[in-house]
């Protein structure tokens, strides 16, 4: 039998539906999205699976119903008496370019509008960026007579690249107040929008400029809108979980729990049972029938390790469940404020374990085993003189005399 297609790193959503990658439906989800007209904001951490949510919503928007065929959101669309009508969609990827360079953020603005207003021909020598969009939402819906749909993905990703360069930040917020702030008063050139990050930061223009943008980043309806459920592992890979569990000689049962040990544990609301796997970890043990620290692996945390020394954080309470913080504090990031929980939240190295109604907070600790070793062998080099295997202060000898 041929080996099934795992979509590891797959962020196009018509590609993984053409090219036979296995899909975990969550259109439903999607379908509650589009059906309220609101303009959202999504936090999760790298690697949970947004941009291939946006590339869905993107599909949907665009009127491609071929793509959805046998997916939930194909039998809740019988029910809409005008589906899959095409939209015109801004989709703004600020993924993949590096921002540490004075007018890096300009430029990738720049080269999206290129290409919608080589399809208008709006362009107008002078403009500067928010005029150029303004001008293209009216035109799309001139020509259209449609409303049009945004989509940004990873918007912080030019503030995270420039933390440590105070100047360079504040340019890059500079930019997107200018850009972003002529959406406020054009309502009725958009039918949709959603902005997705891994951060909030409190006091960017985006959430400031339009103060009604919806955050479903804690929503419970939501939780399980990015990342894998269990019963969705089973469900869609229970193939390959066998396969990875004769690889390892054990039953079935016992190779799912050392999964939920190494990959779950994600909780992003206060309903503490709506937890999730991380994606990318899951599809990739399972892919290369091995365990390892594969979401770790595709991004050092280095500016989260100096933060963590250079403050005098008691590590020892990552682990200990001392750790304490309301919703309010978790949704907003401030890059001046010397309290980093929220950020070490929201890049998931802190998840929710446990959630005090009465109080109103929420208690936070690592997620899994993944995020716990893999942080503490980031942090050993910090903290520990001649770290390394051959001089056995290492974190590996160091689990191994414990």
């Amino acid at each position: 039998m041929a080996e099934r297609k795992l979509p590891v790193g797959i962020q196009s959503f018509e590609k993984l539906i053409t090219e036979g990658f296995i899909y975990v439906d969550k259109t439903d989800h999607i379908y509650r999205l589009v059906h309220n007209n609101v303009p959202y904001f999504l936090c999760r951490p790298r690697r949970f699976g947004k941009s291939l949510l946006l590339s869905t919503i993107k599909a949907y928007w665009e009127g491609k119903k071929e793509l959805f065929s046998g997916l939930k959101i194909a039998d809740m669309e019988k029910e809409n008496p005008d589906p899959w009508r095409e939209y015109q969609v801004f989709y703004f990827d600020f993924n993949g370019a590096d921002y540490r360079a004075g007018d890096a953020l300009e430029g990738t603005i720049d080269f999206h509008l290129r290409n919608w207003e080589n399809k208008y021909g709006t362009f107008r020598e002078g403009d500067n960026l928010a005029e150029r969009f303004q001008l293209l939402l009216k035109k799309a819906y001139e020509v259209t007579g449609l409303r049009s749909v945004i989509l940004v993905d990873e918007y912080d990703k030019p503030l995270l690249d420039t933390l440590d360069d105070p100047e360079l930040k504040e340019h890059n917020r500079a930019v997107f107040k200018s850009f972003f702030s002529v959406l406020k008063g054009l309502d009725e050139y958009i039918q949709f929008s959603l902005i997705t990050g891994v951060t909030k930061f409190d006091k960017v223009s985006i959430f400031s400029d339009l103060n009604n943008l919806e955050d479903i980043s804690a929503d419970s309806d939501y939780a399980n809108v990015c990342g894998l459920t269990e019963d969705e592992i089973t469900t869609n890979f229970g193939i390959e979980l066998n396969t990875l569990a004769e690889q390892y000689g054990v039953g079935a049962q016992e190779c799912l729990m050392r999964l939920k040990r190494m990959y779950d544990g994600y909780c992003f609301s206060s309903d503490t049972h709506l937890k999730v796997y991380n994606p990318y970890s899951v599809l990739t043990a399972l892919k290369k029938r091995k365990f390892g620290a594969y979401w770790f692996e595709t991004g050092t945390p280095s500016f989260l390790v100096k933060k963590l020394k250079d403050s005098c954080f008691d590590v020892k309470r990552l682990t200990d469940k001392t750790i304490y913080a309301n919703e309010r504090l978790l949704a907003d990031y401030r890059a001046d404020s010397a309290d980093f929980v929220p950020l070490l939240y929201q890049t998931g190295y802190l998840t929710i374990i446990d959630y005090d109604k009465t109080g109103e907070f929420y208690t936070l600790g690592l997620p899994n085993e993944e995020v716990e070793y893999a942080l503490m062998e980031s942090l050993m080099p910090e903290y520990v003189s001649d770290y390394g295997a051959g001089t056995g202060k290492d974190i590996l000898t160091l689990r191994r005399y414990v």
